[in-house]
């Protein structure tokens, strides 16, 4: 029995594996790749230059791979790339990537996409995430791995998070949330670490106690971003299990835009 339903309307230069499921009255595009074990359901729209890995759970009413909303747009070749185990729930928008940055929105693997999210173009999202619903990302937008982001969510474009940083619900990010910070607020404040998720991915209490001390530099002692940077390089000796930690907080802020500047 055919895995692709009679009222599916499927472009013949589609690349589609044998046992993806497409449900009634979706639409697949030209340049549309889907991979082995994907499930899409009804009254989905892929389409643009839009490849989607393995094992994906794409629930119904999804607008994947249109052309972005930024009047720079010309008709350009750009992508959409969604890799494997993602689950993508209903009224989903990702957006195709500009010429203005490097052509790809992306979303990596094993993330949990709530209902009516929006990834707008040039958007980068890493692994293991969670969006919950009505979670909104302006262009060029990065998310790091494990980041969790609550309900109604909005961020100006141009913004990261970091990994492992925890958005609380109706928070409105107009710069920066470093790796392992928790923030709330419009606009959006540091408030904590994320610890308890820390600890639910097996992070030891030395590495804990590591970014207890970074939160402590970072936010309570009253140093600029600089002196800030500085001082938490003086944690390598004395947390040595935890270097990968700091190194990805240090990143992570040496990276960060003077005019953007960090949740606060």
């Amino acid at each position: 029995m055919s895995l692709i339903h009679s009222t599916a309307v499927i472009d013949p230069k589609a690349q589609i594996d044998s046992s993806v499921t497409i449900g009634p009255y979706s639409i697949i595009g030209p340049h549309v790749k889907i991979g082995a074990g994907t499930s899409i359901g009804a009254h989905c729209v892929i389409e643009g230059r839009t490849a989607i890995g393995n094992n994906n759970q794409i629930f119904q009413f999804n607008s994947l791979g249109a052309i972005p909303q930024d009047k720079k747009y010309n008709g350009e070749p750009t992508q959409l790339q969604i890799g494997n185990g993602n689950t993508i729930r209903e009224f989903c928008t990702f957006n195709l990537g500009t010429v203005g940055d490097q052509s790809i929105t992306s979303v990596g693997d094993d993330n949990w996409i709530m209902a009516y999210v929006h990834l707008a173009h040039d958007c980068r999202v890493g692994n293991h995430t969670i969006f919950a619903n009505n979670t909104q990302l302006a262009g060029h937008v990065h998310v790091g791995d494990w980041a969790i982001l609550g309900g109604f969510t909005v961020v100006h474009q141009f913004c990261r998070l970091g990994a492992h940083s925890f958005t609380a619900m109706y928070s409105l990010l107009f710069a920066d949330l470093p790796p392992y910070v928790m923030c709330q607020g419009q606009p959006a404040q540091a408030r904590s670490m994320n610890f308890e998720g820390l600890r639910r991915r097996g992070f030891s209490a030395l590495r804990i106690s590591a970014v207890k001390a970074i939160h402590k530099i970072l936010y309570r002692d009253n140093l600029t971003l600089k002196q800030s940077i500085d001082t938490i390089e003086q944690l390598k000796p004395i947390y040595p299990e935890a270097l990968q930690d700091i190194d990805i907080l240090l990143d992570f802020l040496k990276t960060n835009p003077e005019q953007r500047g960090i949740v606060r």
